[in-house]
């Protein structure tokens, strides 16, 4: 899929400041935070869970889980949004993603801890995922959505995204953007400059 290696990848994080200046870490999610990860969904709303995986769950199954904290497996890559509360590291939000070279798309969904929604952590995510994205080369970035997930649609069109119908299910909606953005243009350092490193040995 590119060149970036795993051991890079679990190492790499992104520190980012909220509206109030409070900041955010966006880092690959490690085996070690399967227990806090499947927490952090048992602790989501109801309906919250049910926009994420547009249907009814308590937690995350087993095998879900696992593909959750394996990172790069099948090109699937999975982040955290986590923050500092009471001297321990929480997980705030968290994303999914997957890139897909033969389209240049990078296809993603997203989740917002309740307590933490309207605070400008989904917007902060969204812009990192931009990032990201541009960094794998890709084009066009999506995802799908319920229609009545208000939240999600309203983060997606603050951020710029366009809508359509989502192939195949009349209950979703799909929001696009398209992006071009070469590796030295790309706002974030560290997938700029991850961006341009690969770009160098392609070259080489």
């Amino acid at each position: 899929m590119t060149a970036y290696r795993l051991h890079d990848l679990r190492q790499h994080s992104d520190i980012l400041r909220l509206r109030t200046g409070k900041p955010v870490t966006v880092r690959f999610v490690e085996p070690d935070d399967a227990e806090a990860l499947q927490a952090y969904f048992r602790s989501l709303s109801t309906r919250s869970r049910y926009n994420r995986f547009l249907g009814a769950i308590s937690e995350l199954p087993a095998t879900q889980l696992d593909q959750f904290i394996h990172v790069g497996e099948a090109d699937r890559f999975s982040v955290v949004a986590v923050m500092s509360i009471d001297g321990a590291e929480t997980i705030v939000g968290e994303a999914r993603y997957a890139f897909d070279a033969d389209t240049d798309s990078f296809e993603f969904g997203l989740s917002i801890d309740d307590r933490w929604q309207g605070h400008g952590v989904g917007s902060a995510l969204l812009g990192n995922l931009e990032c990201r994205a541009a960094a794998f080369g890709a084009t066009r970035l999506f995802g799908d959505t319920l229609r009545s997930n208000d939240a999600m649609i309203g983060l997606a069109r603050k951020s710029g995204f366009t809508f359509t119908h989502s192939p195949g299910d009349w209950k979703l909606v799909r929001f696009e953007k398209h992006i071009a953005v070469a590796p030295q243009e790309i706002p974030c350092a560290s997938w700029r400059l991850a961006a341009q490193q690969v770009a160098l040995h392609a070259s080489v």
